[in-house]
C-alpha cells in the first residue's frame, strides 16, 4: 500500500466531452462515484465531478433542470487543467498533491494512457494500513529530542520490553521552555498493556504524551 498503483482503482468509468451533463450525473449515481475522467480519442483531456455537474444545472425541482441536463455538455463544465499521478508515485506524494490543490482525485497515467484513478477515499484507506490502525494494539505518542539517534533510542526501549512496533509516524516539532526542541512521534504497537513501557520511556527521558497518565 505504499505506491499509487497499490491503491488506485483500475476499472475506470470515463466520458466523452460531447456527452451531456444528464448522462454524466446518471453514471455518478449508478456507479456511486464522484469523479469521471474525460477522454477524446483515448487521450485524457479533463475531469468532471458530480459537484461540477450539480452546480452547473438548476436545482432539483426547478422546471428548467431537465432541459439543462440535456443541453449542457461535459466539455462545458469539466476541469481541463488536469493534475495527474503516475503508478509508481509514493502514496503520500499523491495525498499531498490533493491536499495542496484541494482536489478530490488524481487520474493515473502511464505513457500518456489513463490506467487508473486515485481518490481521497483510496488515500485514507492506504493511510489506515500504513499506520497499522486496522490491527489490534495501542497508539502511543512520545516526544523525542530533535537530534540524530533519538528515534532509535526510543525504539530500543520498546524492544527491551518485548513490544513490537507496527508503525512510527513523525509529527510536528515543539519547543518546550528551557529545553531542546522535540519532535512528536506516534507509535502503533502490538500490545494493549503499555504501562510498563511507559515507565521505562519516562525513565529514559522520553515524555509520553499518549496514553494520558491516570
Amino acid at each position: 500500500m505504499l505506491l499509487v498503483k497499490d491503491s488506485m482503482t483500475r476499472e475506470i468509468v470515463t466520458l466523452a466531452p460531447d456527452e451531456t451533463a444528464g448522462t454524466a450525473l446518471a453514471l455518478c449515481r449508478e456507479r456511486r462515484i464522484r469523479h469521471l475522467p474525460v477522454l477524446r480519442e483515448g487521450r485524457l483531456i479533463g475531469i468532471v465531478s458530480d459537484r461540477d455537474l450539480r452546480s452547473s444545472t438548476p436545482a432539483l425541482g426547478d422546471p428548467a433542470r431537465a432541459t439543462a441536463l440535456q443541453k449542457i455538455l461535459v466539455e462545458d463544465v469539466m476541469a481541463d487543467d488536469v493534475i495527474a499521478a503516475f503508478p509508481d508515485d509514493p502514496i503520500e506524494q499523491a495525498a499531498n498533491t490533493m491536499r495542496e490543490r484541494r482536489i478530490g482525485c488524481l487520474p493515473v497515467v502511464e505513457e500518456d494512457e489513463l490506467v487508473g484513478i486515485i481518490t481521497t477515499s483510496d488515500v485514507m484507506d492506504a493511510l489506515v494500513y500504513l499506520v497499522g490502525a486496522n490491527e489490534p494494539g495501542s497508539r502511543m505518542e512520545i516526544a523525542v529530542p530533535d537530534r540524530p539517534g533519538s528515534l532509535a533510542g526510543a525504539a530500543g526501549v520498546f524492544g527491551m520490553c518485548g513490544i513490537n512496533i507496527v508503525s512510527a509516524a513523525m509529527g510536528p516539532i515543539r519547543e518546550p521552555v528551557g529545553k531542546l526542541r522535540e519532535r512528536i512521534v506516534v507509535f502503533r504497537v502490538d500490545t494493549i498493556d503499555t504501562a510498563e513501557v511507559v515507565e521505562y520511556l519516562e525513565e529514559a527521558g522520553y515524555p509520553v504524551l499518549w496514553p494520558p497518565r491516570p
